[in-house]
């Protein structure tokens, strides 16, 4: 990449970030307290929703850019491409080097590919509202696929000292909410989830896209 192609990527993954936390913080609250073992009313309901927005905000910035400018310098030194076969291993490989979660592994390689597809039907480039509208499609579903690990993550963050879950073990985390709750446990908060990342995938890639096509 090119050094403003990159500042570009840096500027415009920040100030992404940066809209998309602010914006989405309520949901994010409602979501976990939703997954708390203690139950929604008890985790605090919708009392105090913006409640550490502020170092959220300042955290982002920095988080956003230091993904972007990842995802972009490594895409653009592997094969990638609609024509390629290896695009979405390329896309894996950049969105696990920038956000080492399975969240962006399943997000990344799909809005990628929603993007190839919607560019070749029209015979363009996707516009940045389009590029917005394939964010919010591949977010929803990663949200929706990966909602028992993000249950399994609220459950050890909440987790009491001493307790099983207290160990930090994701697979047992899983293991016992599903004996004790099931599927419906499992995915606890999963339309909330769904809904908050389809928005932020909306509104997180869609910023990224027209800040970088202005800086560029």
């Amino acid at each position: 990449m090119e050094p403003r192609e990159s500042w570009a990527a840096l500027a415009a993954g920040g100030v992404a970030g940066v809209c998309v936390d602010l914006i989405l913080f309520p949901l994010d609250t409602v979501k976990t307290r939703l997954q708390s073992p203690q139950g929604f009313r008890k985790a605090g309901g919708f009392r105090g929703i913006y409640a550490g927005v502020p170092s959220t905000a300042i955290g982002s910035f920095p988080n956003a850019a230091a993904f972007f400018i990842t995802y972009e310098n490594v895409k653009s030194v592997l094969p990638h491409g609609s024509s390629s076969y290896l695009s979405p291993a390329t896309h894996m490989v950049a969105a696990s080097l920038g956000e080492v979660i399975p969240f962006s592994l399943v997000q990344f390689p799909l809005w990628e590919s929603l993007k190839d597809l919607w560019s070749w039907k029209q015979g363009h480039v996707v516009d940045s509202w389009q590029s917005a509208v394939c964010g919010a499609f591949a977010g929803g579903f990663a949200a929706a696929v990966t909602t028992p690990l993000d249950v399994a993550k609220t459950r050890i963050m909440l987790a009491k000292a001493g307790s099983s879950n207290a160990s930090g073990n994701v697979l047992a985390a899983l293991g016992g909410i599903w004996r004790t709750q099931g599927l419906s446990g499992l995915f606890a908060g999963v339309v909330p989830r769904m809904a908050a990342i389809s928005l932020g995938g909306f509104i997180f890639l869609g910023t990224y896209e027209k800040t970088r096509q202005l800086l560029l």
